[in-house]
């Protein structure tokens, strides 16, 4: 039996097995992790009916690819919840806590974390305790005995756990990724998550096409010879392209540089980095408001220096655009929900990552040969505040 092209043996040879794995697992996981919330989903209305009734703001936290879940989330949250939700990294609100923590606020702050052991993540709990008015806890991660999961707190706290194989063992993390950002879409979207099971079911079938129909071109594309990646993604989709970015940087060691933007931040100045050694990835959104600016942004790219290869994810064909390589979602006009289209739209640069990793010789599974990276930060001190 294959994974993403290789035999289990050969993966494991070249220690690429966990990763493959992982990447390969993610629409079933899917369908795992809302079932487990939709079972558990009476404790958690109870609790935030509570918190939403107190709190000033909501805050999505995490540290480096669990920070990136709240991009996504903050435009759901606030829609949907009514009430003013920001995405604040816990490596910000532990060096800067004053600027976000205060007195005369109550806050729900919600954990995105897989191990829960990273320094950061206690850290901005006990913060939070410390200088807010009052706080509410949702603890959402795939260790149920992380140091998160397991801090002791005298404000109210609910610890959400994904299914077990959310947990990833690889360095970087892809279904624990994917996985956490449906989970807190689902808190988002609590009071419907019945009614979004066919959703689910299309996110789901959107996953099993990218993975069989595209990972054999994806794999060619890696062995390209480019140096440089840009993945632009609008609104919930920045947080897609900020996740794609590091995926391919931490599997390939650092050795490809990877950038993130926006469409329309793009043209103020970072378009400059494209040149002959970049691929450039279009993310789209499928809210034809938004896709006006980024198709504005695609016809610009002719002007200036004419990127290596570019590669373009979208649910429906965008008329007007020409790209090297297309990923279509959906053949028959369905619409996905944006914030869950940013689930399945990760999928394009974990693969670009797993791949390129494989044809520079890294180890997907372990590729910092310096032991700069690790799966959990090491050598951090929380001083006190």
């Amino acid at each position: 039996m294959q994974v993403l092209g290789y035999e289990k043996n050969v993966l494991a040879d070249l220690g690429a097995f966990q990763t493959a794995s992982e990447i390969a697992s993610q629409p079933a996981l899917w369908l795992k992790a809302y079932q487990r919330m939709n079972d558990n989903k009476s404790i958690l209305q109870a609790f935030l009916h509570e918190a939403l009734s107190e709190a000033d703001k909501i805050v999505l936290t995490g540290a480096g690819t669990s920070a990136f879940i709240g991009l996504s989330l903050q435009g759901v949250f606030n829609r949907k919840l009514n009430k003013q939700t920001m995405a604040i990294a816990t490596t910000d609100l532990v060096s800067h806590p004053q600027d976000y923590f205060f007195s005369r606020e109550a806050v729900l702050l919600i954990s995105f974390a897989r191990s829960g052991d990273s320094p950061e993540s206690t850290a901005a709990v006990a913060l939070a305790d410390k200088l807010c008015k009052k706080c509410f806890h949702i603890v959402i991660t795939c260790d149920a005995e992380g140091q998160l999961a397991r801090y002791r707190s005298d404000s109210s706290k609910l610890v959400l756990v994904l299914p077990p194989e959310a947990n990833d063992k690889s360095l970087a993390m892809t279904g624990s990724y994917s996985a956490m950002l449906l989970y807190g879409f689902l808190v988002a979207r609590l009071t419907e998550i019945d009614a979004l099971k066919p959703q689910i079911d299309m996110l789901y079938h959107y996953g099993i096409r990218i993975l069989d129909h595209y990972s054999s071109r994806l794999r060619e594309i890696a062995t390209l010879n480019f140096n440089r990646a840009v993945f632009l993604g609008s609104g919930p989709f920045y947080g897609t392209a900020t996740e794609s970015q590091l995926k391919l940087q931490e599997l390939t060691d650092g050795t490809i540089i990877c950038k993130s933007d926006t469409y329309l931040g793009f043209r103020h100045g970072p378009k400059a980095v494209t040149n002959e050694n970049t691929l450039v990835v279009f993310i789209f959104s499928n809210n034809h408001y938004a896709q006006q600016y980024e198709k504005d942004l695609v016809l610009s790219m002719k002007k200036g220096k004419k990127p290596l290869f570019t590669v373009a994810v979208y649910e429906s064909p965008v008329e007007g655009t020409e790209f090297d390589f297309g990923i279509q979602l959906s053949g028959s006009g369905n619409h996905l929900d944006e914030e869950l289209l940013t689930i399945c739209n990760v999928l394009p640069g974990q693969l670009l990552g797993f791949y390129k990793s494989l044809s520079l010789g890294f180890k997907p599974d372990n590729p910092s040969e310096s032991g700069a990276i690790s799966r959990v930060v090491e050598n951090v001190t929380i001083y006190p505040y």
